[in-house]
């Protein structure tokens, strides 16, 4: 990403905005924004050391705010904002707060020196954290909005299957986008955009989907067998799961346990003696008889060879296996013509 940068010192600019204030409400002003360290101070908090109510606290914070806005040193000023204004405009114009604020510096004071002159400017505006979306600055709330109901849009196009890697998430959202939003950088700043949905994440190999499914909101042993297979591409042991599920995420996994988890989520396929396969692949739930039943239903009469070479293709088991099973008459009936059918 091409970096947004400002060229002004923060907290020279905010000590020369704090002068404003007498000393108990520039105090509370630093505790509050965490000018001094690396977090704000609550309401309560702040209360409790000069032994008033937080609602005070939250009178005097609101009286400074209103007192800076309009002193001389914030109209002397404005080309600070100007310059902050451009870079969230160059961001993408919308911007989840927490990334926007370490993308122009990575010190944790800095940045609240940083969001204080946001909360200060007269031209920002904090779009506040909800069930969809994060904390996010911008300076056209239209924008904002037109972004937030693409991400929407693209969200309710996604089922809790769908994992897409992050190229393609970026390409889904451009293709989408109001004709009047895109322009230079749009994929750019729409990897950004993505960072403001709570709707979309990523999961722990980077691939994006719904926040709602397990593929990507990974808790259990269950959803990091099911990303070890999807990277494996191919079926295998639970002792392999298990020790993938350890060397790749560094989370201690029992094979035992795997094992149990495994057989009881329909993500996955029992496909031989301890190897499985994910269910999406294709392969025939159940044991080799009822696999046999599946095909023999699907493909009409098949002869020996072609009943066990489709069956290979399903199970990791002994050709002997397959046979035995297939020459159950319980099951399935042998025609003249030597091909099997189901009994």
């Amino acid at each position: 990403m091409n970096q947004v940068t400002i060229t002004f010192k923060p907290k020279n600019v905010t000590k020369g905005l704090l002068s404003a204030l007498a000393e108990r409400a520039r105090d509370i002003m630093r505790k509050r924004y965490g000018l001094d360290q690396n977090e704000g101070m609550t309401l309560e908090a702040i209360g409790q050391i000069y032994g008033i109510t937080r609602e005070r606290v939250r009178q005097i914070e609101d009286f400074s705010l209103k007192v800076i806005r309009k002193s001389p040193a914030f109209a002397e000023t404005q080309d600070i904002f100007a310059e902050l204004k451009h870079a969230l405009h160059e961001y993408g114009g919308v911007a989840h707060e927490r990334d926007f604020l370490a993308h122009l510096d990575k010190n944790e004071v800095v940045q609240n020196h940083i969001h204080f002159l946001l909360v200060l400017g007269t031209e920002f505006t904090k779009r506040k954290e909800d069930d969809e979306f994060h904390h996010r600055w911008t300076t056209d709330d239209d924008h904002a909005e037109k972004i937030e109901q693409t991400i929407r849009k693209v969200a309710s196009k996604l089922s809790e299957e769908d994992l897409l890697p992050e190229e393609e998430m970026v390409k889904m959202l451009v293709k989408h986008l109001d004709s009047g939003v895109a322009g230079n950088g749009v994929e750019e700043k729409a990897r950004r955009w993505l960072a403001i949905s709570k709707l979309l994440g990523t999961n722990p190999v980077g691939e994006w989907g719904l926040t709602t499914s397990p593929n990507v909101r990974v808790r259990g042993i269950r959803d990091y067998a099911f990303l070890v297979l999807r990277e494996q591409g191919s079926p295998m042991h639970f002792t392999e799961v298990a020790k993938s599920i350890h060397n790749s995420f560094s989370r201690r996994a029992n094979p035992a346990t795997c094992h149990n988890e495994l057989i009881k989520d329909k993500r996955f396929v029992l496909v031989g003696r301890g190897m499985y396969a994910l269910s999406d692949w294709g392969y025939t739930r159940g044991v080799v008889r009822e696999v046999i039943e599946t095909i023999l239903k699907e493909h009409g009469p098949l002869t020996e060879e072609d009943v066990l070479g489709r069956v290979l293709k399903e199970r990791y088991v002994k050709p002997n296996t397959v046979l035995v099973n297939l020459r159950n008459p319980n099951y399935f009936k042998r025609e003249k013509d030597g091909r099997y059918l189901v009994e």
